[in-house]
């Protein structure tokens, strides 16, 4: 994405969506990039980690070291903080779409 504005956004609704399936599970970063590429965005583990760190500093994920298949991995699940975070964007978005579709919808 070229355009700043789209990317500032987009990347604001990956935080919320790393939230939303972490709030029902244990997740890690390859999964959540996995994830998101279903859903037809492609983002990186040079832009997906440090979202992941961040939310995790911010308190709203917390991280535990596993392993799997041999191999060492960080799986993060959403504090009660992240939660409560999660909460208050749904609403918040519900009231943003609503009125940024309506426009469209009456056309």
């Amino acid at each position: 994405m070229d355009n700043t504005i789209t990317r500032s956004v987009f990347l604001a609704f990956v935080r919320v969506h790393i939230l939303h399936h972490a709030a029902e599970g244990q997740i890690f970063g390859l999964e959540m990039i996995e994830e998101l590429r279903r859903h037809g965005y492609s983002i990186g583990p040079g832009t997906i980690y440090p979202i992941l760190h961040k939310l995790e500093s911010e308190g709203c994920l917390r991280s535990a070291q596993g392993v799997v298949n041999g191999k060492r991995r960080k799986n993060y699940i959403a504090t009660a903080k992240g939660k409560r975070v999660l909460v208050e964007l749904r609403k918040k978005i519900r009231e943003l779409v609503h009125e940024v579709l309506k426009e469209e919808t009456r056309k």
